[in-house]
């Protein structure tokens, strides 16, 4: 085992990762620092293949017709240098009746100059699911940029939900734009959880169409900044089919000189479809901060506490 991979695997669990689930032939995974793959895995019905490319690594992932890969797949990136560019491109595709999750942990410990690009495409066909969980460490000096971007088409009768944490370390910054289409009676769920202080720049685009008769969609963000951290949240739901529902869901704290603005837009193009969508922006609860000083936290403290609470 080289060093690299010894300290991938150390910042991976101080991500919160579990470093033993790659020694489990059960558990398809995948471990690649910068453009490197220092680990590979598969299991049945799940084809992942990994190439490496001069500034990163291009993923090719297939789940076949009829198979429930059992176990979470892991991912591990990241970049251990304090400079450094990594770019993920990833072509997903779940065939019909088929479904996978993915638990992706982005670690950038000691970033003072890195850049991560995610582009993923995702194909997801009829009666499938696909849950992708991702998790990022960055350190405390805020020198990442990260960009993940994706376009996901959702067929019948079919679910897919995308979680993003970004709440240990600084952000640095971070852009994210994904975009999904939904068929028939499937599912769509979104959600953001990000704490930006210092001057991190925070920017989410989301944006949902629900296209198919019956689908359903939840776009969802908590962001919390302070100091002179800045976030942007635009999410958009647009239900074009008849009995289309969905809700954009978002809550922003700011504190100190931070600045935070949303912009939620709900679009209904069909008489029998429904959106609805609740924005707020403000300071942490006074009461709540002045409950948690009553039992003996600082004020500084009891604020952060409860925007951890909100975030998780």
């Amino acid at each position: 085992m080289s060093k690299d991979y010894e300290y991938m695997l150390k910042a991976y669990a101080e991500s919160g990762g579990a470093p033993e689930v790659f020694k489990d032939s059960r558990v398809a995974h995948l471990v690649v620092h910068k453009n490197k793959v220092y680990g590979s895995h598969t299991v049945k019905g799940l084809v992942l293949e990994p190439r490496e490319t001069e500034t990163g690594v291009d993923i090719s992932l297939l789940v076949e017709k009829g198979q429930k890969i059992e176990y979470p797949v892991h991912l591990c990136f990241g970049v251990l240098p304090d400079q450094g560019v990594q770019e993920i491109r990833i072509r997903a595709k779940i065939e019909d009746g088929a479904g996978v999750s993915l638990l992706a942990h982005c670690i950038f410990p000691n970033a003072v100059n890195v850049v991560h690009r995610m582009e993923a495409e995702i194909e997801i066909g009829n009666n499938a699911f696909y849950e992708y969980n991702e998790v990022h460490y960055h350190g405390t000096t805020g020198g990442v940029e990260v960009v993940p971007k994706a376009k996901v088409k959702v067929g019948d009768k079919s679910y897919f939900r995308t979680n993003f944490s970004l709440i240990k370390g600084r952000v640095g910054v971070f852009d994210l734009d994904y975009e999904a289409d939904v068929g028939e009676s499937s599912v769509l769920e979104m959600t953001a959880r990000i704490f930006g202080y210092g001057d991190d720049r925070i920017k989410i685009r989301e944006v949902g169409r629900l296209s198919g008769k019956g689908s359903r969609g939840l776009l969802k963000s908590r962001v919390a900044v302070k100091d002179n951290a800045q976030s942007e949240i635009f999410n958009e739901l647009v239900a074009s089919a008849p009995e289309a529902r969905g809700h954009v869901d978002c809550v922003e704290i700011v504190q100190g000189n931070a600045r935070a603005k949303a912009t939620p837009i709900v679009s209904v193009l069909n008489e029998f479809a429904r959106v609805t969508h609740e924005a707020a922006i403000g300071r942490v609860d006074k009461k709540q901060v002045e409950t948690l000083m009553a039992r003996g936290l600082e004020e500084e403290k009891a604020i952060d506490l409860v925007i951890s609470g909100m975030l998780k």
